[in-house]
């Protein structure tokens, strides 16, 4: 039987009321990891944006001390420590400058500066601050939402480690230490390409779990009106096996194969697009979007972006989120 845990737990790992509720019902959880998995689909598919916000706003500003009142006394303990290697690296003029660029970043932004402040020094997470302070809002929104999951992925840790420490012995599952391998796996997760070249190529990782989403996903931002893009076809394909590789400037009229469509909800994440599927099939693939239907006035009629998964990446997901405006486009590789 898997540890279970109550809504207050969920509550001390992240501050939003629907994150906690979803895990509580997709609990219990027999290992951290899965609890991990279940944290990831639910923090990115099902929490709105208005549950991105209750979140930021249960974190007090980096280098400040969280209020004795605060809803979960186990979060604010939990963020003093995360918050630890801050203060003793600071000084009281560096506490000062931070103190200016949070009020700074929240004038713009709306929200707290988010950071995985766990091990970072203070002049470390100043100088982040400043670097993300020139980011559009949309697209800080989406960075702060990747780093609240960091946090939340290291708290699970913490929360089963203390629930081990006070349940009754029994036999280890794995001998490798739980702590250590939630940071194994939040590391993969964010940056798997650094760990792609460590691995036999094609080799399933022991560490990947099962999918719940398929492992290509998008969704659509509207840097003009700076809100999620509604009702914007999307189309998912792939380039034939037996076919010779596109090229550039190159005209292919029957080279694709279609493996789904769909079009983006009121959040801007588009449907399923290709099967669920727990490996790729490594290629080229193309995601196409429908702009100029969305944006009958717009610059682009359409914008399809082609990208290749290789053999050694067919067990990570592909998330290609687009960032639109009138007049610009802009993309990235996102987890």
């Amino acid at each position: 039987m898997g540890s279970v845990f109550d809504e207050k737990d969920f509550l001390a790992c992240c501050g939003s009321t629907k994150f906690a509720k979803e895990m509580v019902v997709a609990g219990p959880f027999s290992t951290h990891q899965d609890a991990i998995h279940a944290a990831r689909n639910i923090w990115f598919n099902k929490v709105d944006v208005n549950g991105w916000l209750e979140a930021f706003a249960a974190h007090p500003q980096i280098g400040q001390t969280p209020s004795r009142d605060h809803k979960s006394p186990t979060f604010a303990q939990w963020s003093k420590g995360e918050q630890s290697t801050a203060l003793s690296t600071s000084t009281e003029l560096t506490l000062q400058e931070l103190l200016e660029w949070n009020a700074r970043y929240r004038g713009k932004f709306g929200f707290v500066f988010l950071i995985c402040a766990s091990g970072r020094s203070t002049p470390e997470i100043l100088a982040e601050l400043k670097i993300r302070y020139q980011n559009r809002p949309i697209i800080e929104f989406e960075i702060a939402a990747q780093e609240q999951m960091k946090i939340t992925e290291l708290r699970l840790s913490k929360l089963f480690s203390d629930k081990a420490d006070t349940a009754p012995a029994v036999k280890p599952l794995s001998t490798t230490n739980i702590a250590t391998k939630a940071e194994e796996d939040r590391v993969n997760i964010i940056g798997a390409h650094l760990t792609a070249a460590t691995r036999a190529a094609g080799a399933k990782p022991a560490h990947i779990p099962i999918r719940t989403r398929p492992p290509i996903t998008t969704h659509v931002l509207d840097t003009s009106h700076g809100c999620p893009a509604n009702g914007v076809e999307v189309r998912l394909e792939m380039w034939k096996d037996n076919q010779a590789r596109p090229q550039f400037g190159e005209t292919y009229i029957d080279g694709w194969i279609s493996l789904g469509s769909s079009a983006t909800d009121k959040d801007g994440r588009s449907g399923q697009l290709m099967n669920m599927v727990e490996a790729l099939v490594p290629g080229i693939y193309r995601i196409s979007f429908n702009t100029g239907k969305y944006n009958p006035d717009g610059f682009f009629p359409y914008v399809s972006i082609v990208f290749e998964i290789k053999e050694s990446q067919k067990w990570d997901h592909f998330h290609v989120p687009l960032l639109l405006s009138p007049f610009s486009i802009s993309t990235y590789r996102g987890s």
